[in-house]
């Protein structure tokens, strides 16, 4: 029997956070680096994983396969493909950097509440999430990859009620009560999706016979299993809508700005940079490969949604004022483009669209968390109170400049190379989309800028002039995301390599070809 890798990539940082949690209050050092030390463990397995890979194998490779709940049809089954790899690595690449980035968020606090901040349960807490989003990432049993999915929520739901930003000291009662209003929001939301998901879950199974991803695709291919065009469509809008959800696509998308807005910047990250790719990834895997005619069908619908999330995020973050809730709008605009380039149904739109998905975590992870330094330096996250910090605190100035030109796709940064090929594919398939996604690079343009201009540039503002530079802890968080950011800009081969075969084989199921460039076509007349 071969050694279980995929499983053991899971359930190390699960290990570590029973670990992390069992630590002696008194221990908090002790805590914070037993986390680290876990999350950089997950991070081995996870380039074992990436490099004993073949992107020229199978489709779900390092396969594990063991009955669960026989009576029922369930397997713990898991697989991995190119995209998946791709998502699995970001996940065990990032969770260090959130929590050396979080290393003080959850000290105790000194205040007249008196109010005590666990510090071992926050870093549990961000190494359960990271279990179970690398398990959500394996699962090729349908019930399986629900289960983890839906379980994902609480350690999420604490993580943004129960720790939050600096800039509150956490002390405010009104504060409190935002963190509260932000956390409950974003548990009904994805719970609403989760419920409605699993009556399509049952509905598949009743429909199959099988929660196997693998049995139900193969029935499909050969004919074997049919399904009603309603039903197919009904079981379709069930999974897409949870997925939507968890993306988040307009108009399901309002949860999003209150919870990055009220958590740490570690966390804003772990919501926006890694759980949030969960539903971006589940569209590819699960709504193209179980039900190819239903997504072609609702095609026309969605890619209207992507682009109103494309606008309407860009538009909302050039008008904020608050510098995490303009990150947060931000995201979602660049949530838009994933998902365009997953429907416009081309090979360059959805490797484009799972590129954006791993450029996406680095830069808004770079981004959020010199914001949060930022922030914690200061004291405040209302952009009106900052100016000049470039002539104080160059360093930070500098790195926060990368991390804005990387969310606005500067060439030469990672960005630019998934969204240029999520552009070709929609342009190639949709001309009129691709048009209009256009206007969403120039609004990014917009809102970026200026967030560097209000906050970096000008006069030294009085409560900025002793502002510290980056320590070595935080460079260390952020040099390496920016060296990232810099690499896949100029060499994304390796990323490509692995995500291409994945791809093809998602364009198989739908039974798509990529459209015949126009110059192609009269030649051959």
């Amino acid at each position: 029997m071969s050694f279980p890798l995929l499983t053991a990539t899971a359930v190390l940082p699960a290990v570590g956070a029973i670990l992390t949690a069992a630590v002696p209050a008194a221990r908090r050092t002790a805590a914070k680096w037993l986390a680290l030390l876990f999350s950089l463990a997950t991070l081995v397995l996870a380039a074992v994983v990436f490099i004993r890979f073949e992107p020229g194998g199978d489709r779900y490779q390092l396969t594990e396969s063991h009955a669960w709940i026989p009576d029922f049809g369930v397997r713990y089954e898991l697989g991995v493909d190119g995209i998946a790899v791709a998502l699995i690595a970001l996940t065990a690449l990032l969770i260090p950097f959130i929590i050396l980035a979080g290393w003080h968020d959850a000290d105790p606090l000194e205040t007249k509440s008196s109010r005590w901040r666990p510090t071992q349960g926050f870093f549990a807490l961000i190494l359960m999430v990271e279990a179970m989003v690398i398990l959500s990432f394996e699962a090729t049993d349908v019930f399986l990859f629900y289960i983890f999915f839906e379980a994902m929520l609480i350690p999420m739901y604490f993580l943004i009620g129960g720790f939050g930003d600096r800039a509150h000291a956490g002390t405010d009662a009104a504060a409190a009560t935002q963190r509260s209003y932000a956390a409950v929001k974003f548990l009904l939301y994805n719970l609403a999706g989760g419920l409605i998901m699993l009556a399509a879950v049952v509905g598949l199974y009743v429909v199959a016979g099988s929660f196997s991803l693998a049995e139900i695709a193969e029935a499909r291919a050969s004919g074997e299993l049919e399904m009603a065009t309603n039903t197919e469509r009904l079981l379709f809008l069930g999974f897409f809508f949870a997925f939507a959800v968890k993306a988040p696509l307009w108009p399901l998308h309002t949860w999003l700005p209150n919870a990055m807005g009220e958590a740490t910047a570690p966390v804003a990250v772990l919501i926006t940079a890694v759980v949030d790719k969960v539903g971006t990834f589940a569209m590819l895997r699960f709504c193209l490969q179980l039900f190819p005619e239903a997504s072609k069908w609702a095609t026309p619908v969605i890619i209207v949604l992507a682009l109103v999330s494309i606008i309407y995020g860009a538009l909302l973050a050039v008008g904020q004022r608050d510098i995490k809730r303009l990150i947060a709008y931000a995201s979602i605009s660049h949530f838009g483009f994933i998902v365009l380039g997953i429907f416009a149904m081309t090979s360059q739109g959805q490797s484009g669209a799972t590129l954006y998905m791993v450029n996406h975590g680095i830069s808004t992870a770079a981004l959020m968390l010199v914001a949060g330094f930022l922030i914690t330096r200061r004291g405040s996250r209302l952009i009106a109170d900052y100016g000049g910090v470039q002539k104080v605190a160059p360093v930070l100035a500098g790195t926060f400049l990368v991390g804005s030109l990387a969310t606005l796709s500067l060439p030469g940064l990672a960005p630019f190379v998934s969204e240029f090929l999520v552009l070709v594919g929609a342009f190639a398939a949709y001309p009129v989309a691709g048009v209009v996604a256009t206007v969403g690079i120039v609004l990014a343009a917009l809102y970026t800028l200026v967030l560097y201009q209000r906050t970096m540039t000008g006069p030294v503002r009085s409560e900025v002039r002793a502002m510290p530079d980056l320590k070595a802890r935080e460079l260390v968080v952020v040099a390496p995301l920016i060296a990232l950011l810099l690499l896949l800009g100029v060499f994304p081969k390796p990323l490509t390599d692995v995500v291409n075969p994945a791809v093809k084989h998602t364009m198989s199921d739908v039974r798509k070809t990529d459209p015949t460039p126009e110059i192609e076509a009269e030649a051959a007349k």
